[in-house]
């Protein structure tokens, strides 16, 4: 999370925790006890806070676990802080939270394509074209970051030919259009049935597509079935979905892997606000112009800061000629940068 966080230049540490249930086999007010334990364990040993760590929204959560996670903190220990409903990201509006939040990591998945999509040096590499119009793509997990990614690809050409979940998936060659299948989900509970598309049998990560994106657990891409993807981009998704050895393969293939350490959400950056609402008037039919709105801001900043590092990521790619090896790119800039905090802050000795 740490390296996540220093490639896109957001001021944060990083740290992960978690509880190991299913929570599919808890009602709502089970849940609710549950997490507010949780919080209550993390406060105490002093692992949680606005200036100590700050957790996010991740597998089985979303903005109800961080409401309930901030509510606690806020009530508790963090009851004479100001600040103390920072101690979590994702919360909802009504709670602190920041529009266009929601669907930021899936837009972060989709600016990191579209970065690399649209630079003709390195599709080139791949045998492709550069941008979206003829391209498919396929997405396994159709929670927030699947369903997001989903979402901005179709919106800009690209069609989605399969969607993958833990129960199933389904394909259409000819298209599956993401808030079809979002009102199917939300009514159905799962995406198979969905009316304008087949189950498909086998791995939807080896599904014939241009671009996969892996947006549901950790390790899906391995040893065993990385020499049976068809894909020449893998956009990650999710956190660590590729190993190290599928990494390996994917790099033989010549498949382009665009990390999951490269679509951390864009948390905040106050001088891009500033020069938003300065520079960029927007035309309202009443008023005749209106300052950015916080969406608007949101966008903007995450779109911004997602082209500074991958333009980052591609001239290290050069430097130090890694061809698609994006991951150690990535990791260099990191780590560098790490470093360089360290460094100047009088944390490290020679």
């Amino acid at each position: 999370m740490t390296y996540k966080c220093a490639v896109v230049d957001v001021p944060f540490g990083g740290a992960k925790a978690g509880v190991k249930i299913n929570p599919k086999n808890y009602s709502d007010n089970e849940l609710e006890k549950i997490t507010r334990r949780f919080t209550m364990e993390l406060a105490k040993k002093g692992f949680i806070g606005p200036g100590i760590d700050v957790p996010a929204p991740d597998m089985s959560t979303g903005e109800r676990e961080m409401s309930w996670i901030a509510d606690t903190y806020a009530s508790t220990i963090g009851h004479y802080d100001i600040n103390a409903h920072a101690c979590v990201t994702g919360k909802p509006i009504s709670q602190g939270g920041i529009h266009g939040r929601i669907s930021a990591t899936g837009r972060g998945v989709f600016h990191g394509i579209e970065n690399f999509i649209n630079e003709a040096s390195y599709m080139s590499i791949l045998g492709m074209t550069p941008g979206f119009g003829d391209k498919t793509f396929v997405v396994q997990g159709f929670g927030n970051v699947g369903l997001h990614s989903m979402r901005y690809l179709h919106r800009f050409g690209a069609k989605c030919v399969g969607v993958g979940e833990s129960d199933g998936s389904i394909w259409n060659p000819d298209g599956i259009d993401p808030k079809e299948l979002e009102d199917f989900k939300l009514q159905h509970g799962s995406i198979l049935g969905f009316p304008k598309a087949k189950v498909y049998d086998g791995s939807i990560l080896e599904a014939d597509c241009d671009i996969l994106i892996p947006a549901a657990s950790e390790k899906q891409l391995t040893k065993s079935n990385a020499p049976r993807i068809k894909a020449k981009i893998i956009a990650e998704g999710a956190n660590g979905p590729t190993t190290p050895e599928a990494d390996k393969i994917f790099l033989e293939r010549n498949i382009m892997v665009i990390p999951c350490r490269f679509r951390r959400v864009w948390k905040g950056n106050l001088g891009s606000m500033v020069e938003l609402f300065l520079l960029c008037p927007h035309q309202s039919s009443k008023t005749g112009y209106r300052g950015a709105s916080e969406k608007d801001i949101v966008h903007s900043g995450l779109a911004y800061t997602m082209e500074r590092s991958a333009r980052q990521i591609m001239r290290t790619a050069m430097k130090y000629n890694l061809g698609l090896d994006l991951r150690t790119a990535a990791y260099v800039n990191a780590i560098e940068k790490v470093f360089k905090v360290y460094n100047e802050a009088g944390l490290t000795f020679t």
